[in-house]
């Protein structure tokens, strides 16, 4: 029986390009774009959320 964490690691660049082939396929290239700024912008949002919170913690100190 093989462990599923040895096939994590074993991720190549050739495994890369199939994973990149199929999401193309998958979505199409006009859509790729239109998700990354998605993508951007939650994690631009996510960031800007964590900070307010972390500011009244050390105004309280």
């Amino acid at each position: 029986m093989i462990s599923s964490s040895i096939f994590l690691g074993m991720v190549g660049p050739w495994q890369w390009v199939i994973i990149g082939l199929a999401v193309l396929l998958l979505f199409g290239g006009k859509k790729i774009p239109e998700l990354m700024k998605g993508l951007g912008s939650g994690i631009k949002e996510f960031k800007d959320a964590s900070k307010e919170d972390e500011k009244p913690e050390d105004k309280k100190k």
